[in-house]
C-alpha cells in the first residue's frame, strides 16, 4: 500500500515499522518536545503532501497530535490504540503495532471538519449508554476501537465524534457490529 501524504511520527522505530507496513515517507518529531522550526516544516509539508499524524498513544504522543492540530488544523490523523500498539514487555507504542494494525489505521484516517458538526450530543450518548452507566467506559472503548479514533472520556468523545464528521448513522452502525461483534 502507497501513502502519499507525510506520516508523522515520533521517532525512528516508528519509521522503521511504519515502512514495514506501507510505502510512505516519514516526518519524524524525535519525542514530544516539538520546536517551532519542526512547526513550520510540517506546515509547508501538508501544504504539499498532506500530513498524517500517527503517533503513540501515550500522554507524549497524545501532547504532540494536539501541537500538531493546534497549529495545522487540517492535518490527518490515524490511531491506533495502546492495546494494540504495546510489545511483550509492556511498552506502548507505534513500533509495537502490527503490520496490520498499522495500515488499517492508515485506512481510517481522520480530518478535522473545518466547520464542527454538533449533530452528536450528550444526551444522545446517555440514550445510547455511551455515559451514565457502569459499563460506559467499556462500551466507549469498544466504540472507539470499532472507529479507530482514540479513546477519551464522554465529554472529549462528544467533540471528537463531531469534528471528525461522525454522523449519528455511523455511530449507530458501529454499536450495532459492537453488539452483532462484527468485524
Amino acid at each position: 500500500m502507497k501513502i502519499n501524504e507525510i506520516i508523522v511520527v515520533e521517532g525512528r522505530d516508528d519509521t522503521t515499522r511504519v515502512k514495514e507496513a506501507v510505502s510512505c515517507d516519514t516526518f519524524e518529531t524525535n519525542g514530544s518536545a516539538i520546536t517551532k522550526e519542526k512547526i513550520e516544516r510540517l506546515k509547508i509539508l501538508n501544504k504539499n503532501r498532506g500530513i498524517i499524524v500517527l503517533t503513540d498513544p501515550d500522554y507524549s504522543g497524545k501532547r504532540i497530535r494536539n501541537i500538531i492540530t493546534q497549529n495545522i488544523p487540517t492535518a490527518k490523523h490515524a490511531y491506533i490504540s495502546n492495546k494494540k500498539a504495546v510489545d511483550k514487555k509492556g511498552k506502548i507504542g507505534i513500533e509495537a503495532a502490527s503490520k496490520e494494525d498499522i495500515i488499517t489505521a492508515l485506512k481510517k484516517v481522520y480530518t478535522p471538519l473545518k466547520v464542527q458538526n454538533d449533530e452528536i450530543s450528550n444526551e444522545f450518548l446517555l440514550q445510547l449508554g455511551l455515559i451514565g452507566s457502569s459499563s460506559s467506559r467499556l462500551l466507549r472503548e469498544k466504540l472507539c476501537d470499532k472507529l479507530n479514533i482514540e479513546y477519551t472520556n464522554a465529554k472529549q468523545l462528544i467533540n471528537k465524534l463531531n469534528m471528525y464528521g461522525i454522523t449519528k448513522a455511523n455511530l449507530l452502525e458501529a454499536l450495532r457490529k459492537i453488539e452483532a461483534k462484527v468485524e
